[in-house]
């Protein structure tokens, strides 16, 4: 099976300071109701919004087996909306996991599950869709796989996955190898002088 790698460099702001010191502040949680389903020894929450920092999470219903941050998995459905920063997110799922009173990781589903990232002082906007949606916080990873699309500045990847590094500021994408699937990249022109270096960088190994 042949896999096709594509790594793309975009000029995107890095998160990791205020991220990391949003994950050593408090967790707030308000809900419209709460109740105990003692079938599933599950607490659930309706209308629940959860914040720590400039990251925010809310959604029609919340789940979890006990109201505790310190090694959890928290399951969102309906409506989810994610926000961490100058990224949103917006879902039909998410399971997410704390620890240390802390939000580590969040699988997040969706037909398709967006994602969008502002960039700072600019009017550029970073969009990324997929079924699934991988984010680990710690390292700031985000993997799309399944109908998987990342754009920016009218460059557009469609791939069946798609890794993007916030820290490094780097996109993977791959194929699976099967059938017809590509990796499909997509340039839009944009103007520049003879001076200006590309914003993009493409590495095929």
């Amino acid at each position: 099976m042949i896999t096709r790698f594509i790594a793309l460099l975009f000029l995107l702001p890095s998160l990791a300071a205020a991220q990391t010191s949003d994950l050593r502040l408090p967790i707030s949680l308000d809900a419209d109701s709460t109740n105990y389903d003692g079938n599933s020894s599950m607490l659930v929450f309706k209308g629940l919004r959860l914040s720590q920092g400039s990251i925010g999470i809310q959604a029609d219903e919340g789940r979890a087996t006990k109201l505790d941050f310190a090694d959890s998995v928290w399951r969102f459905a309906g409506n989810v909306v994610i926000d961490v920063d100058n990224g949103h997110i917006e879902c039909a799922s998410a399971d997410l996991q704390f620890s240390d009173h802390k939000l580590m990781f969040a699988t997040i589903h969706g037909e398709p599950a967006t994602f969008e990232m502002h960039r700072p002082g600019s009017d550029d906007v970073t969009r990324g869709q997929a079924e699934r949606l991988e984010y680990d916080l710690t390292n700031r990873i985000i993997e799309f796989s399944g109908n998987a699309k990342f754009s920016e500045s009218g460059n557009q990847i469609a791939s069946s996955f798609i890794a993007y590094n916030i820290a490094q500021q780097r996109i993977n994408a791959e194929s699976s190898g099967e059938g017809g699937d590509k990796v499909k990249i997509t340039f839009t022109p944009q103007e520049s002088t003879a001076d200006e270096t590309p914003d993009t960088e493409v590495d095929n190994p």
